[in-house]
């Protein structure tokens, strides 16, 4: 047998080996479990059906959305600093709170209205031994963004890390119910908001300071059914790019978080409660993000020690792909 005809036969003894190995296994294939990586076991689809009005509320949330991160040991990389986190009181912003507090950080909390969340977050940075101011605001209104920042200057005694969080989300599937006034409010909120607080927070950042905007999968991947929402998020990405090298000489970096599925009170309040029951599940890893599990990248983008030479990123964190 020729060399050339040896390895035809090779490439059909494989091909042949693979189709065997492929029948064997037909119609026995297991359901994918959710993968646990973490420190800690979390839950994962199917979650109790459920759905809440805007803006939603954490404590209402089951199963609870896990925060505290009780296995993650701070090592002073934010020690001293201030930092002003809009939608603090729940969710991925709560426990970034917890972290940065943990890492030595003075938190200040803008909510909307959701008092009782917020107060959890105070007591769960306090509990840290740091201080935690709580600011009840629209971050769609300007003067409500500069009395925020002028607020937590005051109170706090300076500014060194900006976290924009707070969005709106509202799924739509027919783009002809998508209305001006839904449009309006997402981009209000998601990209006006995150405009002012820059602009206001910009002028008391010193050299060394970071701003951490967050983005999602959707302003990269997009999603049918959150066209605006996509567009704000897409929005974002381009502003953190921008503003970061407008921010160079200042001294001052800007990067985004960009989460996949993550199980807070943003989606309970959007989608219909037996799609809530299912959330996350289309994840490669089979379930959402727990707030917990993404919050040490807003740390790391924080800190100077972690991430000085790093701007204008943006970092997906989306459970494979």
């Amino acid at each position: 047998m020729s060399k050339i005809a040896a390895e035809s036969q090779k490439q059909r003894d494989v091909q042949d080996q693979v189709a065997s190995a492929d029948q064997a296994s037909a119609g026995g294939e297991q359901v994918q479990k959710a993968m646990q990586a973490g420190a800690r076991v979390y839950p994962e689809p199917p979650f109790p059906a459920q759905h809440q009005a805007k803006p939603g509320q954490e404590h209402e949330l089951d199963p609870a959305p896990f925060y505290d991160a009780p296995f993650y040991i701070g090592s002073k990389k934010l020690d001293g600093k201030v930092a002003l986190i809009t939608g603090g009181d729940s969710g991925i912003g709560r426990a970034v709170a917890v972290l940065f507090a943990r890492e030595g950080s003075d938190v200040a909390i803008v909510h909307l209205d959701e008092a009782k969340d917020a107060e959890v977050t105070r007591k769960a940075v306090e509990k840290e031994g740091r201080r935690c101011l709580v600011i009840q605001a629209d971050v769609t209104e300007r003067d409500h963004c500069d009395r925020v920042v002028a607020k937590t200057v005051e109170d706090l005694g300076r500014l060194d890390i900006l976290v924009n969080n707070a969005a709106f989300q509202v799924h739509t599937k027919d783009f002809d119910d998508l209305t001006p006034e839904h449009f309006d409010t997402t981009v209000k909120t998601n990209l006006y908001g995150y405009f002012y607080m820059a602009k206001a927070a910009v002028r008391h950042l010193k050299p060394g300071s970071a701003i951490i905007n967050t983005g999602s999968i959707t302003g990269i991947d997009g999603s049918k059914a959150l066209v605006d929402y996509s567009t704000t998020k897409g929005g974002i990405h381009a502003f953190t790019r921008a503003l970061s090298g407008n921010l160079i000489p200042k001294g001052i970096r800007v990067n985004a978080v960009a989460p996949g599925p993550v199980w807070t009170p943003l989606n309970p309040s959007d989608r219909e409660a037996e799609e809530v029951s299912k959330f996350g599940s289309q994840a490669v890893m089979k379930r959402p993000a727990q707030p917990e599990e993404i919050a040490p990248a807003y740390v790391f983008l924080a800190s100077p020690q972690c991430s000085s030479y790093i701007t204008g990123e943006v970092l997906p964190i989306i459970g494979g792909y």
